[in-house]
């Protein structure tokens, strides 16, 4: 049986309904970032649970609490790249004009602990 609950903790069986819950849980840790650089919004955000689990969200399952510009081109590997998202343990914000700054913003909100949608200002 399918369970309607936005995340599972496949470890201990925790079940956290909403976005929300699991974001403001405080149990549940911002470990980092694992990029998919074919296609963004199947990159993974990490957490780790309060029972040792590691727990993966894609991208685009939060990327909704970012409305601020979207950039259509690839810095990484340049010269203007920071190469934060090359490191998964990387949370720092990036302010280069990059397809994946919208990800690293979004890492600040959930770091934070975060769910109102914010405009990048």
């Amino acid at each position: 049986m399918m369970s309607d609950a936005f995340k599972k903790c496949s470890n201990c069986g925790v079940e956290w309904q909403t976005r929300e819950d699991f974001i403001h849980d405080e149990e549940v840790i911002l470990l980092g970032y694992q990029p998919n650089f074919v296609m963004l919004s199947k990159g993974l955000f990490l957490f780790n649970h309060k029972c040792g689990s590691t727990i993966s969200v894609r991208v685009h399952f939060f990327a909704d609490l970012y409305q601020g510009p979207m950039f259509d081109n690839s810095l990484t590997g340049s010269s203007e790249c920071l190469g934060y998202c090359l490191h998964q343990n990387e949370l720092r914000p990036c302010l280069a004009e990059c397809e994946c700054s919208y990800v690293r913003f979004v890492l600040g909100l959930l770091k934070s602990k975060t769910t109102v949608p914010l405009r990048d200002s």
